[in-house]
């Protein structure tokens, strides 16, 4: 049967104006919807620990830490979205219809099927799971319901990332910020209900968001196998040709191993947190959520960009590559300046919102964010190095710098803090803040590096 693979009237004057407009213009307008999405979905996960902290300040740590294990779990799927999107815009940057068609096509059916094979391998031995990842007994015992529910969840959220990447390679923004403020309504309501009418347990927090990604996920089955257009699933352009799978794996299998250390090295922070008791781990979560008002929108617009790289070197438009990388640094050094001091200007303020009226757990909240928020501006840079290192398939690097950040510049860091200094609670906050502007530090060294070796081997100046 012949796969149809037809460019659009829209998708056509999208890569026109990638390939050829205003730079800054063109990550903005790519870029903003995104981080708009960004910044609301972390707002949602802040209005969830705070809903968590209605029921009690031991919810809170139980979120924090269970979501970094589901987070290592997720790293397949999202790893998979982010690794073979961005050969999905390289292919449309090429104006090779046909292969976009293809990997469309084959991402979706790889991603559930690996989804699928998680739920079987993990759910019939949860509890024994979530003791080899060291989760503390208290918080087993509060969460493990709750873990059940976000793997299922983490199956559906494959697939709807799929589906974002895949809007994201043709410069749907707009579309992908309507969609997630449905599910961030949806989310938020059913979530308030259960907490604050029902009284329900920390498990309805996790129900609310599956029910929520489900909404989403009809949304994303009914637009991409209606029509025949360029980026709609076809299970006759379903292949397993090393053409179209090999370069997706080989860009993703980087994307996936970091997320997945990243978020493991994490675990063992929050397990070194308990040191200062239980609660802190809580306390760091709460700040990893302040940091992420900042973070989540560069991450935004660090996505967007990637894709507009990979385009525009697809099309053999080398300097735009560059003048991407440039407009992105711009864009994410202001974000990291004024959000971060605002929060900071304000911070009595958003740590009341989630001390659960503890006065120790706000003194700790705040001992910590101070120290996090100054590496606002250094994971800017880091941001924007990785968008360019997305956008020229360099995932190696990517790997390279954040194991860099969790296991040489956060772990061994933590664990001299802890040992060697009186520093005593403050350092999980001094750790953070000395990973952050590490990694930005080593990220220039590398931009530096790959910047150089691009100029020289696609002589553009």
């Amino acid at each position: 049967m012949a796969v149809s693979a037809k460019l659009s009237k829209k998708d056509e004057k999208f890569l026109d104006m990638s390939l050829n407009g205003n730079m800054m213009k063109v990550i903005l307008y790519v870029g903003t919807p995104l981080a708009l999405y960004q910044m609301l979905s972390q707002l949602f996960t802040i209005l969830d620990t705070m809903m968590a902290a209605h029921i009690s300040k031991e919810s809170v740590s139980a979120v924090a830490y269970l979501s970094q294990i589901n987070h290592i779990l997720s790293a397949v799927g999202s790893g998979l979205a982010i690794g073979a999107g961005i050969q999905i815009s390289r292919a449309f940057g090429e104006g090779n219809n046909l292969l976009v068609k293809k990997r469309v096509s084959s991402l979706y059916l790889l991603c559930l099927s690996v989804g699928v094979l998680m739920l079987v391998g993990i759910l019939p031995f949860t509890g024994q799971f979530l003791k080899m990842a060291g989760t503390p007994e208290s918080l087993i015992s509060v969460g493990t319901s709750y873990f059940v529910v976000q793997m299922f969840t983490m199956v559906i959220t494959f697939l709807n990332n799929v589906y974002i990447a895949v809007e994201r390679a043709h410069g749907n923004s707009k579309l992908i910020f309507r969609l997630n403020i449905l599910v961030i309504i949806v989310k938020l309501s059913l979530t308030a209900y259960f907490v604050y009418i029902l009284n329900s347990g920390l498990v309805m927090i996790a129900v609310a968001s599956l029910i929520s990604q489900l909404v989403l996920l009809i949304v994303a089955v009914r637009n991409s196998i209606m029509g025949d257009g360029l980026f709609s699933f076809s299970l006759s352009a379903v292949s397993t040709e090393k053409e179209v799978m090999g370069p997706m794996i080989k860009n993703s299998i980087p994307v996936v191993v970091e997320k997945a250390l990243f978020a493991f090295g994490k675990t063992i922070i929050n397990s070194m947190c308990t040191l200062y008791g239980d609660v802190m781990v809580g306390a760091m979560g709460v700040s990893n959520n302040l940091g992420g008002i900042t973070t989540m929108p560069q991450n935004g617009y660090k996505d967007g960009a990637a894709a507009v790289m990979s385009q525009n070197y697809g099309a053999k438009k080398y300097k735009r590559v560059l003048d991407a990388f440039w407009s992105l640094l711009i864009i994410n050094v202001l974000l990291g300046l004024v959000i971060s001091g605002f929060e900071l200007w304000q911070l009595d303020f958003f740590a009341g919102l989630f001390d659960s009226g503890s006065a120790e757990f706000h003194e700790m909240i705040k001992l910590v964010y101070r120290y996090e928020a100054l590496g606002a501006v250094p994971l800017g840079i880091n941001s924007t190095v990785i968008a360019l290192l997305y956008g020229l398939g360099k995932t190696d690097l990517t790997l390279f710098l954040n194991m860099a950040r969790v296991f040489v510049f956060r772990i061994p860091v933590f664990w001299y803090l802890q040992n060697f200094t009186s520093f005593g609670q403050a350092s999980v906050g001094i750790v953070m803040m000395v990973s952050n502007v590490s990694v930005a530090v080593l990220s220039i060294i590398v931009a530096a590096i790959v910047i150089v070796k691009f100029k020289n081997s696609t002589n553009c100046s």
